[in-house]
């Protein structure tokens, strides 16, 4: 399944709406990142402009411009010429009649022609939009280009107000269509088969890069590529929160937390599981485990439309102090620990963040009061609660040291309830434990 221009072309619809009448709209790609000495890394397109145009290649720019009246607009994009030199080394290009033929643009223009041709799309313009403080280097264009601009028209019909694009853009990703919540149930079904894979194919002194390969295949299997530096630590690794390493021996005993996942057509999934290197989980990892599992389940029913957002938060957060109180990894009142925030000595995060395009999506978190805003139709969340007893941790018991459990799931709010994306990778001690000894 993939989006068709169609799609494309009604965000564009949706965007000159809300510039309004006499406006312009600049957006750029990402620039190209080197690896090392001549050779890069595998280009992706900035999720924005991808969004607005599902224009895939490098050195690109689009415009939209609308008229005096809003009524009408104009897209044009700016890309690479074909090359036939070049396209023998690196690639087929759409080229500036592609652009049109294919990207359906109302015009394109080679993008050694931008600095020339956006002067003049600049004149007569009441507001610029463009995102501001993105890129350094794409600032300073915009700012050449508007004296250049104000200098040809004598600095009369130079826009007089620049406007942050990204406060359009943002919310407009922040609510999912049906389209884009389908490619990211995919990439969710993708990233559940991984996890299922690692869960069947671990083995106790296995090395964590070998179980990342696992759930590398699978991404490579279905033409997907990781949604960020994947976490497979094992032990006291699972304690580290954006551990990448990945280049420990798994041991007999202990558990592993896996959070990755890929993306899909450029939306992403996030899936963590954590599990048992052997198969079996100990008295204290089941203990804690059962903790969390019960917290994130009453988060993830908390994604109601209308709720919130630092509800799920709040019950989780309640849910795990309970816990840690009633095995006693903490003492005291349950409501003065929460108050007094003593509860991340173990629990050090968010619950969740936006999920999207990118693995942390865009879209604000409070509304203009401040206030933590509501769940709404379409809206994607982590859900993501964990607990991490730190290896030197001397003011707890040596058996629970080390241990490092997080779970984690993707959930629409719709008006029918929360819908998880990622419910095809188990997660109860049960159903983890059987899984496991049928691959034994």
């Amino acid at each position: 399944m993939k989006l068709t221009q169609v799609d494309f072309q009604e965000r564009r619809d949706r965007l000159a709406e809300q510039m309004g009448p006499n406006s312009i709209a600049i957006i750029a790609t990402s620039p190209e990142v080197m690896r090392n000495a001549d050779a890069d890394y595998k280009f992706r397109a900035d999720s924005s402009f991808f969004y607005l145009t599902g224009f895939a290649e490098p050195q690109a720019v689009a415009v939209i411009e609308t008229d005096a009246d809003g009524e009408e607009y104009i897209y044009s994009l700016f890309c690479r010429e074909r090359n036939r030199e070049m396209e023998i080394w690196n690639g087929y290009r759409a080229g500036v009649d592609g652009a049109v033929d294919d990207y359906e643009a109302d015009e394109a223009y080679a993008i050694d022609l931008l600095d020339e041709e956006i002067i003049a799309k600049i004149l007569n313009k009441e507001k610029l939009f463009y995102r501001i403080g993105q890129r350094a280097d794409f600032d300073a264009k915009v700012s050449v280009w508007i004296k250049k601009a104000h200098d040809a028209s004598r600095g009369f019909g130079v826009p007089t107000q620049l406007i942050q694009l990204d406060q359009i853009l943002d919310e407009m990703r922040l609510h999912k269509s049906e389209q884009e919540i389908e490619l990211m149930q995919i990439a969710s079904n993708i990233s559940a088969e991984a996890h299922t894979r690692a869960m069947q194919h671990v083995r106790p002194n296995m090395m964590e890069y070998a179980l990342e390969a696992e759930l590398n295949y699978v991404f490579g299997q279905n033409g997907c590529v990781p949604s960020y530096n994947s976490i497979v630590g094992g032990g006291k690794n699972g304690c580290i929160l954006h551990y990448v390493e990945n280049n420990q021996s798994l041991k007999d005993g202990d558990l592993v937390l896996i959070d990755a996942a890929c993306e899909y057509e450029c939306y992403a999934s996030d899936i963590t599981r954590t599990f048992p290197v052997n198969g079996r989980f100990s008295p204290e990892q089941k203990a804690l485990y059962q903790i969390i599992l019960d917290a994130q389940i009453a988060a993830i029913d908390a994604i109601q439309i209308g709720n919130s957002y630092r509800e799920p938060h709040n019950i989780a957060v309640r849910i795990m102090v309970e816990g840690l109180v009633k095995l006693g990894l903490m003492q005291g009142d349950v409501d003065q620990i929460i108050e007094s925030e003593s509860y991340r000595q173990f629990y050090m995060h968010g619950t969740g963040h936006w999920l999207g395009m990118d693995v942390h999506d865009v879209g604000a978190y409070k509304d203009q009061h401040g206030n933590a805003r509501l769940f709404e139709q379409g809206m994607v969340i982590t859900v993501e609660p964990g607990l991490y007893i730190a290896p030197d941790d001397e003011t707890v018991d040596a058996k629970w040291r080390g241990i490092g459990i997080r779970i984690e799931d993707d959930v629409v709010a719709t008006i029918h309830g929360p819908l998880v994306l990622t419910k095809n990778v188990v997660k109860s001690v049960d159903d983890i434990e059987a899984l496991m000894a049928q691959s034994k």
